[in-house]
């Protein structure tokens, strides 16, 4: 199956024309999507009912699951993607209807309440002063979470070769010596760089980039045992206690059966 591209503009943050406050989109995609750098003259809140996706901004990405929403200011550019069978939400926001949670990206969690509030919003039309009561609600209790799939990725020369590696084998076993003893320097060297680069160490970051492969297996529907494997863990007792470290969330709040 052909990946799919989706171009849009890029526009500035300010006020144009809405219906109301929240505007919801929704989407199953049909084939892997991937979308060019755009933005919005509105906020958009990203989360999915069922699968996987992607959005990145400079060289961060950010996994958004049924669980794990983001939420994107006005104007901000990014791209992003989303594998086949993904359903994918949204809520467009209206520039100026609340103040932003965050200047920049950031993860939100979504909550049953918030869950029951954007439905009621995408489900039969309210009267007018329902809507305006629940957009209200759904403004109040959006809050940026501690819990966030990101993913810093280092861009240096030195770092590059690593991050690659990792992102193109999640199951790459190699260790910080392993490492420094190819590219020819010292393991703290390694150490100092990453942290620098991705405020995060060396072992995190692989843990990190793991459970971002996993969550996109996951939502693909395969068993925890399997995925456990692929992201080079010898055990899925070993991946699922490194994955609820990482995520703050067991494997199975991601697993489309």
């Amino acid at each position: 199956m052909t990946k799919e591209t989706r171009r849009l503009p890029a526009l500035a943050a300010g006020p144009v024309e809405m219906p109301s406050a929240i505007v919801g989109w929704s989407e199953v995609i049909a084939r892997d999507t991937v979308w060019n750098e755009h933005s919005h003259p509105f906020h958009e809140l990203l989360w999915n009912e069922r699968g996987a996706s992607t959005a990145v901004v400079g060289s961060r990405v950010w996994t958004i699951t049924p669980a794990l929403g983001l939420w994107m200011p006005a104007g901000t550019p990014h791209s992003g993607s989303a594998i086949a069978g993904t359903w994918c939400r949204a809520g467009f926001i209206r520039f100026g209807a609340v103040a932003p949670i965050s200047a920049t990206p950031v993860g939100v969690e979504i909550t049953p309440l918030l869950r029951l509030l954007l439905d009621r919003l995408a489900g039969p039309e309210l009267p007018a002063r329902s809507r305006a009561v629940t957009e209200a609600m759904v403004l109040d209790v959006l809050t940026p979470s501690s819990r966030e799939l990101l993913l810093h990725l280092p861009t240096s020369d030195l770092l590059r070769p690593i991050a690659d590696a990792v992102r193109d084998d999640p199951g790459d076993r190699r260790g910080l010596a392993e490492w420094a003893a190819q590219l020819g320097v010292s393991a703290r060297t390694i150490t100092r760089a990453f942290n620098a680069e991705t405020g995060t160490s060396f072992a995190r970051w692989v843990a990190a980039a793991r459970a971002r492969h996993a969550v996109t297996l996951l939502a693909r529907g395969w068993e925890v045992d399997v995925v456990a494997g692929e992201v080079g863990y010898r055990s899925a007792s070993a991946f699922g206690a490194a994955f609820r470290r990482t995520t703050g969330l067991t494997p199975g709040a991601f697993r489309v059966p």
